[in-house]
């Protein structure tokens, strides 16, 4: 699995958030919530590729992997402006920056197996580093949840090693 590094520009995101683990993973909760009311957000680039986020804390470690470590959990789309929010829904901006995209193929529910290649095998090999920027996985017309044919990207923010600051 050999991902392609591309330069995100930056997006506007609305959408609702919550706060979990893998441990204590509500992503089923957070969608059931997000996607009724999807319909309410104006502005919206596609009607297709939803996006699911992780935000992680800046002292988050994906090297020594940790089930309990909390972050928060998006349900959004992209939208051209912030200018209306439903209630209940937050806006977000994603920062532009290097992402290296995967594709996961089969259902979500093997997605780990996807995620354990990306940082216990690519990433340690691949000269680059996690950046502290949102992870997310873009959720588009061959995204059909636990369908083996299912197919998802799996952006990850990297910046290369040499750029230790």
């Amino acid at each position: 699995m050999i991902p392609e590094l591309r330069e995100l520009k930056e997006k506007k995101l609305i959408g609702k958030r919550l706060r979990m683990a893998l441990s204590d993973n509500r992503t089923f909760e957070l969608w059931k919530s997000f996607m009724p009311r999807r319909k309410e957000i104006r502005n919206t680039i596609t009607t297709t590729d939803l996006i699911s986020m992780q935000v992680y804390e800046a002292s988050h470690d994906f090297q020594n992997f940790n089930p309990h470590a909390a972050f928060d959990k998006w349900a959004a789309i992209e939208v051209s402006s912030f200018d209306s929010i439903p209630e209940g829904m937050e806006a977000f901006t994603l920062p532009a920056g290097l992402y290296a995209v995967f594709i996961h193929r089969g259902p979500s529910s093997a997605f780990e197996k996807t995620f354990r290649y990306i940082f216990s095998t690519w990433l340690p090999a691949s000269g680059y580093l996690p950046d502290h920027r949102p992870h997310f996985e873009l959720l588009g017309e061959k995204y059909k949840n636990e369908h083996p044919d299912s197919e998802e990207e799996v952006w990850i923010p990297v910046r290369r090693a040499s750029m230790l600051s």
